[in-house]
């Protein structure tokens, strides 16, 4: 069974219902991974013992796995029906009941539920869990929904030797034949989602953190054989300097008893907030040059998640419909504590360029949907974890704080804190505490920004001296009015503004740039009027400020994706200036942009000349770049991208990796980005199996082996598409990770004349996908292999075929239509 069958797939309606009826206290958890080892046992012992009330005589419990041996209740074992998610009971009694049920759960290689990876370094095995928004039900029989929360008690048997983790500390661990076993400490109140274990020999790093009378220990996790990349000592300082201030901002103490934090493999997220047990991709440990962005980005992610130990994990939303509870928050957080805690004092800036431009595109889809959800159903929750739960609302957030002030914006966080420790709650109950600490109306706030979809598009007419914005909403702004002279731009004026109809007066003294939304203090398009596009394309990059320049990417970039800055000039400013853009986070969004846009909006006729503009600027700024710098890492990096659909610099590149020439000055030519390099000549001809073969000799590694697999599928070859094409729909051996690459590696270069043929077969296939597959598989499957046709017959015939599809299958197939219909529209010239 599978997460997208009608069983797995709980709605609100009935899970509202069973909460009535059931009131969950305690839970017991007896896991025994001490087989793990063994690649022939596929699945592991479960017990779990659920102690609650009841005032209904029935109800389930629910379960993915592969068998369900046992079920008693009330000391009695009784018959059950399981259908492969649901194991239903009766002769419950009135009041206290206890049922415990005996299964056997499945091992993963999907990144859902307890998922099993083998190093292909040492041969050891390494295990962690994964569960939102519903996958604890693959390791444990539960009942899967946010607001039944109880105290879980883990006891883990475990090879010994192995280090083995919970949400708690271990209160005993005690031989058991060959193995260990483990047990925890009760955990507060908590959702099934967030409980987590990880087991296996893991390197560890420990520390403390202490504050007055609070001492909590902290741990650092990685697998052994990333041991000499593990910079654990930033991570734990980030982590003390994150608890210090959340200490204070929140004013409620640190609410579980540990802190550890583990990076695992095959990770299908950035990280999880597990209470007292955070899991984190193995992205975030570094083992070649890290330029830093990514090293902001990974102490962003850091905050966010310690940001849910409050926000999510001490309050949880009651249904995912406020999923925004938690995630909006966490992503405001990670870059509010960021930029006040740590050196990355410019936080904001890499918000304004990624985070807000990722929700602006979402919300630009036909399937966007109100910061506050209507979430029918668990395949609905699974897709909503996207950039309006997060970016836009975190984007609103930042104009909430603006509104009422900081101040009042913390003291309503430790009122709700406060109130609804340990327990489930909505949106009013926020507004609630919001309003008490603020003396401000925030339901007219709400309604403008929660519970609405799109935004506004706001442009300044120099003649008439008008402001003015589309779908008209509530705003504070500020404009930056801004001076060309000798070369340069430099502010002179900032005037802020409320723009709360659709137009207002404005008075601004001449500029030559006017910056809209300058500062970054609402959430909307900004865009640039001719004569300031006159001033960026000359002086973009003399702009001292790092936001201001931030904010006009954005605004290009954003224009040039609705149709209305012509690509082909975007290009030209990209190429002018992103090479002395200062900030890496800004160069590497650029880079990737114009990368993008040549391949998607670029027409047919003119990509060649464009690509080959691109490849001449990525190798010489690789080259110009100064040494060592994270300006030279974000350039060769590029230089692989545009590599790969053109085979100009392949000689050289052959010639670099195989050390008969010198690669760039200082630029480490380390392990992924000969990956990288190395997929690009494959995606051009001029590499094969037997330089990828090498290439794994060298780096055979669980990462090596994975970059083995695009490689191998990169190759600009008939039969090696089709064999690529094959395996990713039918190869239910590969891992996340692997089917990934699978794909990555069928799209790699100029692809579109060797998987044309596959257009129509991959739309008789997604329905079969979506019912066999989990929704993770199915969902990668669907996005990652939907076809860049020059039409959209295809998916048009599609969706007018399969109107009782469902729900959450179509939502991706819309959006992809989405994105294929502007390209189109943006080629044309529409």
């Amino acid at each position: 069974m599978t997460s997208a069958n009608a069983a797995a797939n709980l709605t609100r309606e009935e899970t509202a219902a069973r909460a009535a009826a059931i009131s969950l206290r305690a839970a017991r958890v007896e896991l025994d991974l001490s087989g793990a080892p063994d690649p022939s046992r596929s699945g592991f012992p479960t017990i779990a013992t659920l102690s609650f009330d009841a005032t209904a005589e029935a109800t389930w419990i629910d379960f993915i796995g592969e068998a369900v041996l046992r079920v008693v209740v009330n000391g009695t074992e009784r018959d059950f029906d399981w259908d492969g998610a649901r194991i239903r009971i009766a002769g419950l009694a009135p009041g206290a009941n206890e049922v415990v049920v005996e299964a056997v759960a499945a091992y993963s290689r999907s990144g859902e539920g307890m998922h099993r990876f083998v190093d292909p370094v040492d041969g050891e095995t390494y295990l962690y869990t994964q569960y939102e928004p519903a996958d604890a039900r693959r390791v444990m029989p539960c009942f899967e929904q946010p607001d039944m929360k109880a105290r879980y008690t883990f006891a883990i048997t475990a090879p010994a030797g192995w280090h083995v983790l919970s949400n708690q500390a271990p209160v005993r661990t005690e031989p058991a034949g060959e193995a260990q076993r483990v047990e925890f400490a009760p955990t507060l109140p908590i959702s099934s989602y967030i409980t987590a274990v990880a087991a296996g020999p893991y390197h560890r790093v420990t520390d403390e953190w202490t504050k007055g009378d609070q001492r909590v220990p902290l741990g650092a996790y990685c697998r052994s054989s990333l041991a000499q990349h593990f910079d654990a000592d930033e991570i734990l300082g980030l982590t003390k300097q994150g608890l210090d201030f959340f200490d204070e901002a929140f004013g409620f103490p640190y609410p579980w008893s540990t802190y550890d934090q583990i990076f695992v493999p095959e990770y299908n997220l950035g990280a999880m907030e597990n209470p007292g047990l955070v899991t984190f991709t193995e992205a975030y440990v570094f083992r070649g040059a890290a330029t830093d962005a990514q090293r902001e980005a990974r102490a962003n992610t850091i905050l966010h998640e310690m940001a849910h130990m409050w926000f999510g994990d001490l309050v949880t939303m009651r249904w995912w419909d406020d999923l925004w509870l938690k995630e909006s928050f966490a992503d405001y957080m990670g870059s509010h504590a960021s930029a006040a805690a740590t050196r990355f004092t410019d936080a904001w800036v890499s918000f304004a360029a990624r985070r807000k431009v990722w929700a602006y595109q979402q919300d630009q889809l036909s399937t966007t949907h109100p910061i506050v959800a209507d979430i029918p159903d668990l395949e609905a929750a699974k897709l909503n974890f996207d950039g309006i739960t997060y970016a836009k609302g975190a984007s609103v957030l930042k104009q909430l704080v603006a509104y009422v002030g900081e101040d009042a914006f913390f003291e309503g966080a430790r009122r709700y804190f406060r109130e609804h420790a340990y327990g489930n709650t909505t949106l009013d109950d926020l507004l609630l505490q919001l309003e008490a600490a603020s003396g401000r109306d925030l339901r007219s706030w709400s309604r403008a920004w929660l519970e609405t979809t799109g935004m506004s598009a706001i442009a300044y007419d120099r003649t008439g001296g008008v402001l003015s914005q589309t779908d008209p909403r509530p705003h504070r702004l500020a404009i930056g009015c801004y001076a060309l002279a000798d070369g340069r731009l430099q502010r002179t004026d900032l005037v802020e503004v409320d723009l709360l109809e659709a137009t207002a007066p404005v008075s601004l003294p001449d500029a030559d740039l006017i910056l809209i939304n300058d500062r970054d203090l609402t959430y909307a398009k900004a865009r640039l009027d001719e004569l300031s596009l006159a001033a960026v394309e000359e002086a973009l990059s003399t702009l001292d400020d790092p936001l201001a320049r931030g904010l006009i990417w954005a605004s290009l970039w954003d224009a040039t994706r609705d149709g209305e800055l012509p690509v082909r000039r975007y290009l030209s400013i990209v190429r002018r200036h992103a090479p002395a853009e200062a900030h890496v986070g800004l160069l590497t969004a650029a880079t990737g942009n114009a990368a993008f846009a040549i391949s998607h909006y670029v027409p047919r006729d003119a990509r060649a000349e464009e690509r080959r503009a691109w490849l001449d600027t990525a190798w010489e700024q690789a080259h110009a770049a100064p040494a060592g710098s994270g300006a030279q890492l974000a350039w060769a990096r590029a230089l692989s991208g545009a590599a790969a659909f053109d085979d100009a610099r392949a000689t050289e590149l052959r010639e670099i990796l195989d050390g008969a020439r010198p690669g760039p000055e200082g630029l480490p030519l380390d392990a992924d980005l000969r990956w990288s390099w190395l997929t690009a000549l494959a995606a051009t001809g001029h590499a094969g199996e037997a330089e990828a073969a090498a290439e794994l000799a060298r780096d055979d590694t669980a990462t090596g082996r994975t970059a083995w697999i695009r490689v191998l599928a990169a190759r600009p070859e008939a039969d090696v598409r089709a064999a690529a094409w094959e395996s990713a729909w039918q190869d239910r051996s590969l891992t996340n990770d692997h089917l990934d690459a699978t794909i990555a590696g069928f799209r790699t270069g100029d692809s579109r004349p060797l998987i044309a043929r596959f257009d129509e077969e991959y739309f008789s296939r997604i329905r079969e996908a979506w019912a066999e597959r989990s929704i993770e598989i199915a969902r990668r499957l669907v996005t990652g292999l939907f076809p860049s046709s020059d039409t959209l017959d295809l998916v048009d015939g599609w969706l007018a075929a399969n109107a009782e599809a469902p729900a959450s299958l179509r939502r991706l197939v819309l959006e992809q239509r989405d994105h294929l219909a502007r390209e189109l529209r943006v080629r044309a010239g529409k």
